[in-house]
């Protein structure tokens, strides 16, 4: 039952600060076929945990009819906003703007529990927007972990003292390379061959911190392939997760900063490797659509942006010296970038350019891992479930590899595998492309297989 302590009055209806568009709530004409591509609906069998119901919820606080009450918020927040409803809908209602307006008006006009709102103050106001504190976190992490403190810990059960849904958010930790793969990238990387142009590389918070590796593996392919490579000094988290979760005033003032690096930037393109980041910088312009002084800057910049695997498909073929790989490699689609971003063919295209490489095809491979953000952090036994179904998916391929173009995708899956017993590494599309030139520039390990 609500509290003083946890809620607000229920609200009747939304203020006027980026409400959900009445236009696009009124482009569901309720048939469901969303129904069967939902997450959660599938999992929970609740008319009110699928895109429809959830549309429906809007549209009846939109009204006035409802209020933003504690069923309102339990519903909007359940959703996975991975968007294969968008994919499935044929009246192309965009169900990802309603959620996150939604959920904007919710953090408005809703009092979460206490520990609820530092733990989302600290999270979305101290670290992510922060370098350093991120930084020093990813630190703290590495050191539990080298130490031999996760294995002491695990290994005596101390963490299931904690509870077991904690005890599920440590499992889900990401492995934090050595403090050396986590220097800085540099600020230019000159084209090799024929130049074709100039581009801005997101550096990231959690790329940075966690998948840098990856980043240089970004800027080597992009490199090879005749482009120059700036990662501007000035840029930092976008705000992707800000916005997705609904904190749309802090998402904003992130991405204005990158906004502003990317202009100086002056580049031809603005290039993310995460399926996350770049659904959210893409529409940037819808984001900042009532600030006049934003809008058109915003505009502009959102359409630069393409993924890595987007801008190399649309100028392919591949250039430069491609070792050979025999590897046969499983896809799984992001769902930011299968639904959100309707890039689904193009990693598949590169992928097969490199010699050697077998692609194969996970069923489902567009359903969600149940990562989504902080979802598998703030749900863990749901996001649990939904993964089971993905890595069920995945035990039915033989393959070497998994690839997929997106961090929680990376670290969901990678603990999806130890979950149930597949030794199969998880890497994201151009670390195998990086691997390849290494391999074409003759590195004696180079053409080894990737190690789980």
């Amino acid at each position: 039952m609500a509290t003083a302590e946890t809620t607000r009055p229920a609200r009747p209806g939304f203020d006027e600060i980026d409400p959900p568009s009445r236009e696009k709530i009124l482009d569901c004409v309720h048939c469901g076929l969303c129904l069967p591509t939902c997450p959660t609906y599938v999992a929970l069998g609740t008319e009110m945990d699928s895109p429809r119901g959830r549309i429906y919820l809007i549209r009846q606080v939109q009204e006035g009819k409802l209020g933003i009450t504690d069923s309102f918020v339990k519903h909007m927040y359940t959703c996975l906003v991975c968007r294969a409803c968008e994919t499935a809908c044929p009246s192309g209602v965009q169900f990802g703007s309603l959620m996150e307006r939604a959920r904007g008006q919710i953090e408005r006009h809703y009092r979460r529990p206490l520990p609820s709102r530092l733990a989302r103050w600290f999270g979305y106001a101290v670290v992510l927007p922060n370098p350093r504190v991120l930084g020093a976190l990813v630190t703290l992490i590495g050191l539990y972990q080298r130490s031999g403190l996760r294995a002491l810990v695990r290994k005596t059960g101390l963490v299931k003292l904690f509870g077991a849904k904690n005890a599920q958010r440590e499992a889900l930790l990401p492995d934090v390379p050595p403090p050396a793969d986590r220097r800085p990238l540099p600020e230019f990387t000159a084209a090799k061959g024929e130049r074709r142009g100039k581009v801005a590389l997101l550096a990231g918070c959690v790329m940075r911190e966690v998948f840098q590796a990856t980043n240089r593996a970004t800027i080597r392919v992009l490199s090879e392939n005749g482009w120059d490579v700036v990662v501007p000094r000035d840029q930092g988290c976008c705000g992707a997760l800000h916005v997705h979760e609904g904190e749309l005033e802090r998402g904003k003032a992130l991405a204005r900063r990158d906004i502003a690096a990317f202009e100086a930037a002056d580049v031809d393109y603005v290039v993310t490797n995460v399926a996350g980041c770049g659904s959210v910088m893409k529409e940037w312009g819808e984001l900042f659509e009532h600030d006049p002084e934003w809008a058109e800057r915003a505009k502009r910049v959102a359409a630069r942006v393409r993924d890595v695997t987007e801008l190399l498909a649309a100028f392919g073929p591949l250039r430069g010296r491609l070792g050979r790989l025999d590897l046969t490699v499983a896809y799984h689609e992001p769902c930011h970038l299968a639904h959100a971003q309707k890039v689904r063919q193009e990693p598949r295209e590169v992928l097969r350019q490199i010699p050697g490489v077998t692609l194969t095809e996970i069923r489902e491979s567009d359903w969600c891992c149940g990562s989504a953000g902080v979802y598998n952090v703030v749900h863990p036994d749901l996001s649990m479930r939904i993964l089971d179904r993905k890595m069920s998916r995945v035990g039915e391929v033989k393959a070497d590899v998994l690839a997929t173009g997106n961090p929680g995708c990376l670290i969901q899956i990678g603990k999806g595998m130890a979950r149930v017993g597949l030794r199969m590494p998880v890497v994201h599309p151009v670390d195998l492309l990086a691997r390849a030139y290494e391999a074409g520039d003759g590195a004696a390990a180079a053409g080894a297989r990737f190690d789980a």
